[in-house]
Parts: structure tokens; C-alpha cells; sequence
């Protein structure tokens, strides 16, 4: 007998088996849409204050309502993916976000300016989570097993939110990310180019830079190796370092400081990849996912909070003659250390595993 039949096949992938690094390709390309979305406050801040007229205050619930749509949606997306699957899912969301960017770009008024940034935050909603769940399952469930997991995961979600240990891992993670996004967001464009005079493109620049150190960060920050206790102590300690770099954007007046810490909020806030690991392991297996869902959007909820926050903050500055982005980044360090010491005080879990 021949053993020809039998020999591995050196013949490339065909497309079946491309086929899900090609979707997973389009969604990646989805969510880095969606990334920019959320960035470009920071960038439109000082033509949109200039052409509508906004206040400080309507300039934070401009940027926030992005994030307010986005956070809010993220359990309704997750149902829907487990009903409908992820492809329905995003094809039904993703043209909100265009019909949304239209609705900004030919805007009249504050009002249609965030109506078009609600329908972009509903539309760019499943972005990010379409990637994960594509990844932890290529195929959809039968239309039995997703309803079933969908009514489950629901009653698991309400059993995650009445454990003690949620409420300051939540309150931490609704600060720290957010810090970062109000930063590079929402207030980093505005205070280069009018409290320092650069251009729009030099603030592009230093937003670039800001950008391209907080994916270095992640890579670093994950070598830590503490665990338990010493892990939560790592985080406390790395966000009052955040808290003390916002200090001193307020306090310091130079451009060169300013574009200085900047860069290094942008590579502080790596970091963060810790909480995951906490939340990861402040829970038993059945609840891991339905967790760092919960972290996600406490994450991205507090991203639309802390830009409306900081927006009332510079609006009262502005009405008192007082600097609105010293007050702006005093917010901020204030909201570090209310997170620090919700994260220390409040009851925490004893690790899972």
C-alpha cells in the first residue's frame, strides 16, 4: 500500500481557511476607525469652538457623548452578537456611524453636532467587542445555545455587580483609561494650540508621538510579574504616579513640560494591562468573561464622564477668569486619587487563581 494518500499536504491555506483571518481583518480595521472616532475631539476642539461657537463645557459633552453611546451599547451589542451573530451585528450598527459623521460634518448647531456623535458612538459600539468574540469563536452558535447563553450571561452580569469586590475595581477602571482619553482625546489639541500657540499640525504631531508611546507602554507594563497584593499595590502606586503627572501639567506653564509629560502619560498609562490581570484573577472561571466586560465598559463609560466632568470644570474656570486647563488636569488628579482610594478601601477579592 502506498503511503502517498496519506503524506501531509504542503499546499497553502485555501480559502477556508483564510476566510477567518480575513474577517478578523475587517474588524480590526472597524475598531482602528472607531480608535480614531474617539480621538478626534482633540483635533476638532479648536475649529469647532471657533466655527460653532462652543463653550468649554459643550466642547467635554461633544467628546463625551461618543463615549456615553459607546459604553451604553456594549451589553445590547454582546446580546446581539449572541442572537444574530457578529457579522449581522456589526453590518446593522457600523452604518449609524456613517450616517453619524455626515450628521457632524454638515452640523448647523450643537444639537446636530451630538446627535452625529451619538449615532458614530451606536455605531462604532460592537467594534472592539466583534473582535473578541470573533476571535474566541469563529462560527455563530445555534440560534438555541445563544439565546440561552444571552439569558445566562444576563443573570451572570447582575451576580457580578452585587459582588463587593466590582464596585472599586469598576471605580478605578472608569478613571484610569479615562485620564489618558481626556489627555490625548479631548484637552491635549486645545491646550497646545491656545495656551501655547502651535499649530494644528504641530499638535497632531505631539498627539502622534503621545499615541505611538502608549502602545509601548502595555509591552513593558506586562512584565511585571507581582501577583495578588502585590499587583493591586502596583497599580495604586502607578496610578498616584499618574495623578502626580497631572499635578504637574497644572502647575507647570511650558510648552516643553507640557509635550514632556504628555509622552510620558502616554507611556504611564500602560499600566492599565495590570487591572486586566487583577480583574482576571479577582474571579472564578464562569465569570471571567462576563468581568472584563463589566471592566470594559466601566472603562469607556468613565472615558464619557471624566471629558464631561473636565468640561463643566473649564467651563466654571472660564466664567472666573481662572485658567481652564490648570483647572482641567486638577480634575483630573483629583478623580486618580478618588479612584486610588476607592481601589484600596473598598472590599477587594481574595484571587481565584
Amino acid at each position: 500500500m502506498t503511503s502517498s494518500s496519506a503524506a501531509p499536504s504542503s499546499a497553502p491555506p485555501g480559502p477556508a481557511a483564510r476566510g477567518p483571518w480575513v474577517v478578523l481583518m475587517a474588524l480590526c480595521l472597524g475598531f482602528t476607525l472607531s480608535q480614531a472616532f474617539r480621538t478626534v475631539a482633540a483635533m476638532m476642539a479648536p475649529p469647532l469652538q471657533a466655527g460653532l461657537g462652543l463653550s468649554p463645557a459643550e466642547l467635554g459633552v461633544f467628546a463625551a457623548t461618543f463615549h456615553f453611546a459607546f459604553g451604553a451599547m456594549q451589553v445590547f451589542m454582546g446580546i446581539g452578537m449572541d442572537l444574530l451573530g457578529v457579522r449581522r451585528t456589526v453590518l446593522l450598527a457600523f452604518p449609524l456611524a456613517v450616517m453619524g459623521s455626515v450628521l457632524c460634518a454638515m452640523a448647523p448647531s450643537f444639537a446636530w453636532l451630538v446627535a452625529g456623535q451619538a449615532l458614530i458612538g451606536v455605531g462604532c459600539a460592537p467594534a472592539f467587542l466583534a473582535c473578541t468574540v470573533f476571535i474566541a469563536r469563529a462560527f455563530p452558535s445555534a440560534r438555541f445555545a445563544a439565546v440561552s447563553g444571552a439569558v445566562m450571561g444576563l443573570s451572570g452580569f447582575l451576580q457580578l455587580v452585587l459582588m463587593p469586590r466590582t464596585l472599586g475595581i469598576a471605580l478605578l477602571a472608569s478613571i484610569t483609561y479615562a485620564s489618558f482619553i481626556a489627555l490625548r482625546g479631548l484637552w491635549l489639541g486645545p491646550m497646545l494650540t491656545q495656551q501655547y500657540g502651535l499649530s494644528l499640525v504641530q499638535s497632531g504631531n505631539v498627539a502622534l508621538v503621545v499615541s505611538l508611546t502608549s502602545m509601548v507602554g502595555p509591552l513593558l507594563f506586562g512584565r511585571v510579574s507581582a501577583v495578588g497584593l502585590g499587583r493591586r499595590r502596583w497599580i495604586m502606586g502607578f496610578t498616584l504616579g499618574m495623578a502626580a503627572l497631572f499635578l504637574l501639567l497644572a502647575l507647570l506653564h511650558s510648552v516643553v513640560a507640557t509635550v514632556v509629560i504628555a509622552i510620558a502619560i502616554g507611556f504611564g498609562c500602560g499600566y492599565i494591562v495590570l487591572q486586566y490581570a487583577d480583574v482576571r484573577a479577582s474571579y472564578p472561571d464562569a465569570l471571567t468573561g462576563r468581568a472584563l466586560a463589566v471592566f470594559t465598559m466601566a472603562m469607556f463609560l468613565g472615558v464619557a464622564v471624566m471629558q464631561w466632568v473636565t468640561g463643566l470644570a473649564a467651563s466654571a474656570a472660564t466664567a472666573h477668569g481662572i485658567d481652564p486647563y490648570k483647572v482641567v488636569n486638577l480634575t483630573v488628579t483629583a478623580l486618580l486619587l478618588v479612584g486610588t482610594a476607592g481601589f484600596a478601601w473598598l472590599p477587594r477579592a481574595v484571587e481565584e487563581r
